[in-house]
């Protein structure tokens, strides 16, 4: 070898310092944890300019193999070391990006979680059940899918009873098993095992085959009133129903009587309130359209039929009935004009009632 060429090892380490400075510099440049990634396999990865180099050792002489590899290892641990301080470093700067970023404002009041609420119907069953018990009457339920003759023969309504097609149904087996089309039809299942006095509620859904419009839907809430008992009268009636009336709207309202008709009471009653909003003074009036009067529910006394069917003796025993629609009562306690809206699950109209 001349003295103008170059030793082999005066090659090896050019060409380790040069690579672990083009290294270094490129390493300052790498601002982001995708450029970092980037830098480490090209400069420390399987297919890197260091990995080449160490690939060729064996070429060489054993001294000069241990020198030129002890040499290529400290330039790999300088650039191991050099990428973890950038890393690091990127890194830090990245989390304090994304701190400030996503810095949340302490003196901001906080949001509240949100709450669920009742259903409008339910809150007035609720209403209506509480006022009830508190004049005495207990509450119990019966099945919703019922005999024809619990729902319609023990109330005095035969087959062949013109009163059946006002309560056109849905059987769940002809003829005799049907979807309750009235809570009235407990009366019998309860009396028939319990003694007099009686003096129960009953609360459910009941079903009718309708047309769905602003006032009818297939299925509706009942509550159904029932007391018997030695001497009571239409006027233990009329006080029953004015005082919950009373309760459940104003204490100021009046209340009426008007004759109706209803197979399993004689006589039959419908049960009106004054508007408690405007009592016929506005012919605008959203709740009573100036009529001044809100028919609410209908009763009666209990007919003796009705009472005789289940072993009681109708010449000692009297008693009085009610049932109501307790979408009626929510329609017109809060003004709502149209029964759809119970059902068609619009978070605008039940947020109302929150």
């Amino acid at each position: 070898m001349t003295g103008t060429d170059a030793s082999p090892d005066t090659d090896w380490r050019s060409r380790l310092d040069a690579l672990q400075s083009t290294a270094l510099s490129q390493l300052e440049q790498a601002g982001d944890a995708a450029g970092l990634e980037q830098w480490r396999i090209i400069h420390l990865g399987r297919k890197s300019a260091l990995s080449d180099l160490l690939g060729g050792l064996g070429k060489l002489q054993v001294e000069e193999r241990r020198a030129v590899g002890s040499a290529a290892n400290d330039v790999k641990r300088t650039l191991e070391q050099a990428f973890a301080v950038r890393e690091g470093a990127v890194r830090s700067r990245e989390l304090g990006k994304a701190l400030e970023r996503e810095r949340i404002d302490v003196s901001l009041p906080g949001r509240p979680p949100s709450t669920g609420a009742l259903h409008p119907i339910t809150r007035t069953i609720e209403e209506c059940v509480e006022i009830l018990r508190g004049m005495g009457f207990q509450i119990t339920q019966t099945p919703e899918v019922e005999s024809d003759y619990y729902n319609f023969e023990s109330l005095n309504i035969p087959a062949w009873h013109p009163a059946r097609d006002m309560q056109d149904t849905l059987y769940v087996r002809v003829p005799d098993l049907v979807l309750r089309t009235q809570t009235t039809a407990y009366q019998a299942r309860v009396m028939t095992t319990q003694p007099p006095p009686v003096r129960i509620i009953n609360v459910g859904r009941c079903y009718r085959a309708e047309q769905t419009d602003a006032t009818h839907e297939w299925m509706f809430h009942q509550i159904d009133g029932l007391a018997v008992d030695e001497g009571l009268t239409l006027a233990d009636l009329r006080g029953t129903l004015t005082t919950f009336a009373q309760r459940m709207f104003s204490p100021k309202i009046r209340t009426r009587f008007r004759c109706d008709y209803f197979p399993f009471v004689e006589p039959g009653v419908d049960f009106a309130i004054s508007c408690f909003r405007c009592d016929g003074a506005d012919a605008s009036c959203s709740i009573c359209h100036g009529s001044g009067w809100l028919e609410i529910l209908g009763a009666g006394m209990v007919h003796p039929r009705v009472l005789e069917r289940v072993g009681y003796d109708s010449t000692r025993l009297t008693g009085f009935a009610w049932g109501m629609g307790v979408e009626r009562i929510t329609m017109i306690k809060y003004g709502i004009e149209d029964i759809r809206l119970f059902y068609a699950n619009d978070l605008r109209f039940l947020e109302q009632f929150a």
